[in-house]
């Protein structure tokens, strides 16, 4: 199978090589209001890529990434790893999603993303009783060039929950593979 390498799925640019490790971040369509986005947009790239960030941590919208809505995101994520993909972290905060990947073989990476996004939102419309659009349209993805590059984005992603302020220790935040992981680790 040929991977389309560089590519444009709606508006941003995106990379799919086989066996390429991916930080894929995704969120709420309404998590970035359209006046934040407007003065994001005036911004260099480097700025941009720091507010977004730093608004997506503030929680904006309607947050409903929580509990029940939260484990179906963590629930879908973790239904095809091993099979179309291995999961290195993730991390399901109230208005977005990490989530650091190695698609495997035939599997894209924007069939994977729009695969957990389509099942996410057709669980949680139904959990909330609402229905319209529930993820903005396009994804972030940033492949890895390295193993430092991979343990720092690991870390960053399992500790963005401390970083915005929800919970002391990565371990505590139930939705991410930090919480996933401490039995493994020992931790209490």
């Amino acid at each position: 199978m040929t991977r389309p390498g560089w590519h444009h799925r709606e508006y941003l640019p995106h990379y799919d090589a086989s066996d390429t490790v991916q930080h894929v971040i995704f969120r709420l369509a309404d998590s970035l209001p359209a006046d934040v986005m407007k003065t994001i947009g005036l911004l260099d790239k480097q700025r941009q890529s720091r507010e977004i960030d730093r608004h997506l941590d503030l929680g904006s919208g309607d947050a409903l990434l929580k509990d029940d809505a939260a484990a179906i995101v963590a629930t879908a994520l973790k239904h095809f790893d091993g099979d179309r993909y291995v999961l290195h972290a993730w991390c399901v905060m109230p208005n977005h999603v990490h989530v650091v990947l190695t698609p495997l073989s035939e599997h894209e990476l924007g069939t994977i993303v729009h695969s957990w996004k389509s099942f996410t939102a057709n669980q949680i419309n139904r959990l909330c009783n609402r229905s319209g659009r529930l993820w903005a349209a396009d994804y972030f993805d940033r492949f890895m060039r390295d193993d430092d590059q991979l343990s720092t984005t690991i870390a960053y992603v399992e500790n963005n929950p401390v970083a915005a302020g929800l919970c002391a220790k990565a371990a505590d935040w139930r939705f991410s593979s930090a919480f996933a992981d401490r039995g493994l680790q020992g931790h209490s």
